[in-house]
């Protein structure tokens, strides 16, 4: 994983391990605090492959770019626009975006079919391409920067659907991350937001949805209260304000009561619940994808 940051200047000193040149994600979201996890210095985060347009580059390691990958209309009409630091890019491989896709909550990829481990903390909805056939229950994947492939436990890969999945399918695997801590900007199996959520367990069947949760409601479709079946979204906003939280609809609607799964920023998790007042009283409308 990588981080795309607000700006150099922003990031702080338990930021480090998330700015060291092979990021640890997890040793990073685990030193922080409950405040610290929702600071407003992290934009997003972006999976091993995933593409970026460097677009300014700074003597002092820092690079401006774009995430190609994560739609952000309001931000540009490329991507998510943001920070990263240089030493966490390669140059493009075109075969990055293979047709394997990472289904394990998280995984390590070695230096041979029985080496050592050689990138770890490879997470839900990673892409790759295979690079011959398994030997011994490991698969060779290609890797960005890597000039050798690198070998994927092949019980923790999947082939992407040929047709698109039913919401309900995208719903289990958000479900699988029950109780992952809540991060602002978090994308991964290690730390997500509630747009997060709902972009990685789409981009796990290759469905790309925007980022923020006011553009997935923007480009996904509306539909009658009381009709939203499980695996729709519900989109939440304040009078006279743009749309600010999103949950996947968990069960279908019943004598006016609502369930949701969700990160939540109040619990700082991820839940699955019954509406409370406050949610339905900015509940704005259910969405399907």
């Amino acid at each position: 994983m990588a981080t795309l940051w607000t700006a150099p200047e922003a990031v702080r000193p338990v930021d480090r391990p998330a700015l060291a040149g092979s990021p640890d994600v997890a040793a990073w979201i685990a030193g922080m605090d409950r405040d610290q996890r929702v600071g407003d210095c992290v934009l997003t985060q972006l999976l091993l492959g995933e593409p970026v347009r460097v677009i300014e580059t700074r003597p002092d390691g820092w690079v401006r770019a774009v995430a190609l990958g994560q739609p952000a209309a309001k931000l540009g009409t490329d991507g998510y626009p943001g920070w990263l630091r240089a030493a966490h890019l390669a140059d493009a491989d075109p075969a990055a975006d293979g047709p394997l896709t990472v289904d394990a909550a998280r995984t390590a990829l070695r230096a041979g079919s029985e080496g050592d481990a050689a990138l770890t903390g490879v997470v839900l909805g990673t892409r790759l391409t295979p690079a011959g056939p398994a030997v011994d229950g490991r698969r060779p994947v290609r890797v960005p920067g890597r000039p050798d492939p690198l070998w994927a436990p092949e019980d923790d890969l999947v082939p992407l659907p040929a047709e698109r999945p039913e919401a309900e399918k995208v719903l289990a695997v958000a479900e699988r991350l029950r109780d992952l801590a809540y991060v602002w900007g978090g994308m991964s199996t290690d730390g997500i937001d509630c747009s997060g959520l709902v972009h990685l367990a789409w981009r796990r069947y290759g469905i790309t949805l925007p980022r923020d949760a006011d553009d997935q409601a923007a480009a996904t479709s509306q539909v009658p209260l009381d009709s939203e079946r499980p695996g729709d979204l519900y989109f939440f906003a304040r009078p006279g304000r743009r749309i600010h939280h999103v949950g996947i609809v968990s069960a279908e609607p019943h004598g006016g009561r609502r369930r949701m799964l969700h990160a939540c920023y109040l619990t700082r998790r991820v839940i699955e619940e019954e509406l409370p007042a406050d949610r339905r009283a900015t509940l704005v409308g259910a969405h399907r994808v």
